[in-house]
């Protein structure tokens, strides 16, 4: 059941936000939504609009979830960046006209190539699903798997080699993806031990592009929570 209304301006444009655009959750902060503040987004959170929110009280949004992570990559760094052999280019001009970001509409008009010739993007998938269970108050024990998924052997073989002491129960390089498990460990550890993760895979010069977050299951003594972070990172061709 969503509600509509006009959003209260109090907030600070720092202020963090999570949109549930068709069923997909994205974080940002207010600023970003407001860069282009003649955008349908700069309107609807200036408060000169009606707003929906879904039962969990995101803001919610009838459109392509899956492509928004470009309309959002956009407002956030004023680039358009697309992944090698995108296909999809029709269908994000059509979300960008419906969000009324000028800038890139121009952008994705532009019969120039969306991104070097002699470049292409690498990209690391890394998963996060999490099961908290709460045997008394307050004690509760995490068990936690993450998989790295990535066509950048070397990075696969650096986390395999140097996160030792964590569980690993998958590598398959043809798959190109490793996995561990860890735990039973409190909030603090777990947290401590993907933010380790995510250092190593930023130390190799990737960039987050995107965050997720997926409630899987709620119960009254379990809660499993599925998080997805997508790495980028620009490299050179070679000849072969």
């Amino acid at each position: 059941m969503w509600r509509a209304g006009k959003r209260s301006c109090s907030w600070h444009m720092g202020d963090p936000v999570t949109l549930n655009v068709g069923g997909h959750l994205y974080s940002t902060s207010i600023s970003t939504l407001t860069r282009y503040p003649d955008s349908m987004l700069g309107v609807m959170f200036r408060g000169d609009f009606p707003t929906a929110k879904d039962n969990q009280g995101n803001y919610f949004i009838d459109r392509d979830g899956p492509l928004f992570r470009y309309i959002l990559n956009f407002l956030r760094t004023a680039d358009l960046t697309l992944p090698h052999g995108f296909k999809e280019i029709d269908l994000l001009r059509k979300e960008a006209d419906f969000y009324q970001i000028e800038p890139l509409i121009h952008c994705l008009n532009d019969p120039k190539p969306l991104y070097s010739l002699d470049t292409f993007e690498e990209v690391v998938e890394l998963s996060s699903t999490r099961k908290l269970s709460k045997y008394s108050n307050p004690v509760a024990v995490i068990i936690t798997q993450l998989t790295i998924t990535t066509k950048v052997h070397a990075l696969l073989e650096g986390i395999s080699n140097y996160f030792t002491k964590w569980n690993k129960h998958m590598m398959d390089t043809r798959d190109f993806q490793v996995s561990f498990t860890f735990g039973p460990c409190d909030y603090h550890q777990e947290v401590s031990l993907r933010v380790h993760l995510m250092e190593y895979i930023a130390k190799q010069g990737f960039t987050i592009r995107m965050t997720r977050v997926h409630h899987m299951s709620e119960r009254a003594n379990e809660n499993t929570v599925e998080h997805n972070w997508t790495f980028c990172r620009r490299a050179r061709k070679t000849d072969e």
